[in-house]
């Protein structure tokens, strides 16, 4: 399994990034601890139908985001708003989602990022027909789409990879294996010993690496990023990584898995061998980190203002949200609906 930085924030590899970089991706990883922390809040609160926290998984989502281009293609799951976030996907529209708001699933134009997918597995044949529409039209464009171990066992995921294959598309199968599929664990998932290895009857590369390592995952990422971009076909890496917390905030997991094995990866925590290798190339004070603690709650809780003061839609916006020449069945509906006062 590939490793760069352990979790004492040791190097036991080169590192993909200098410090300057190491620093800014270690703010965006404490910003998305800062989202998911407040998003569970105030879901508890009864302001979110609910939500999928990620924590334990943010170097995953923040270094394999990181490599990207703009305008590449990203198609991620329920539980990816940091890698979402990482390529231009707003906060406030994340929430918004979560809200049951329609315009949660409404990025702006700018931002090539699939609203999240809540159907497991069904979304990796998205990001297999951008990568292909891209190919098709000669562009460097490229997709990467993140899904969880449970992904794996759906029919969706092995169409895609064969598909991606066999069309040589520039596309990142991004697997983050935390151990769970709700209360399935790996063990009981799959026969063989790991995700990677099912790359090879595909006829694609397959790497597994330290899903908490910020470094492991980079340099993999942006490998298979430049492989795919350079017409060389799909590539499936494993981040094997841990779900801190339950699965959605309507999951006990204490009824499916031991206290110790949650303290035991949280040893591993991905913010804290950051931190810790940072302080050790005298990149990181006490000072320094209640300042990006401070500006980026602020701008947290900002998206959650923005989140909750969207406007609720009219009942005229669902007649004319739906085609740009409004049919005839729609007319009728509408009438109807105005008709009986709506």
């Amino acid at each position: 399994m590939l490793q760069i930085l352990t979790p004492e924030g040791e190097l036991v590899g080169e590192p993909p990034v200098d410090i300057p970089m190491t620093r800014k991706l270690y703010r965006a990883m404490v910003a998305a601890r800062l989202f998911d922390r407040k998003a569970t809040a105030i879901q508890k609160q009864g302001r979110l139908a609910t939500y999928a926290p990620f924590e334990g998984q943010e170097a995953a989502q923040v270094g394999s985001a990181a490599v990207l281009r703009p305008d590449d293609w990203m198609v991620g799951t329920y539980r990816d708003a940091a890698a979402m976030w990482m390529q231009g996907y707003p906060w406030e529209l994340l929430l918004a989602g979560r809200t049951g708001h329609e315009r949660g699933g409404s990025p702006p134009d700018y931002v090539n990022v699939l609203p999240p997918s809540i159907t497991v597995g069904a979304h990796m044949l998205h990001a297999v027909g951008l990568a292909w529409s891209e190919r098709l039209q000669s562009s460097e464009r490229i997709a990467i789409t993140y899904f969880g171990d449970g992904a794996t066992s759906e029919g969706d995921f092995h169409e895609a990879m064969n598909f991606a294959a066999v069309f040589h598309t520039g596309t990142v199968f991004f697997c983050q294996n935390n151990q769970y599929a709700i209360s399935m664990g790996f063990t009981g998932q799959t026969a063989t010993e790991t995700i990677a290895q099912k790359a090879g009857a595909y006829g694609m590369p397959g790497v597994r690496l330290d899903g908490n390592d910020l470094f492991a995952v980079y340099w993999a990422a942006r490998t298979a990023v430049e492989r795919a971009r350079n017409g060389n076909g799909p590539t499936l890496i494993e981040a094997v990584t841990y779900r801190l917390g339950p699965h959605t905030t309507s999951d006990d997991p204490t009824l499916y898995r031991d206290e110790a094995e949650v303290e035991a990866w949280r040893s591993r925590d991905p913010l804290e061998r950051v931190r810790r290798y940072l302080e050790v190339n005298d990149a990181w004070d006490e000072e320094w980190q209640k300042h990006i603690e401070g500006e980026e709650s602020a701008v947290v809780e900002r998206a959650v203002q923005l989140a909750e003061g969207l406007r609720v839609p009219g009942s005229d916006e669902l007649f004319d949200s739906m085609f740009a020449e409004p049919t005839s069945d729609l007319e009728r509906q509408r009438s109807l609906l105005e008709s009986e006062g709506g």
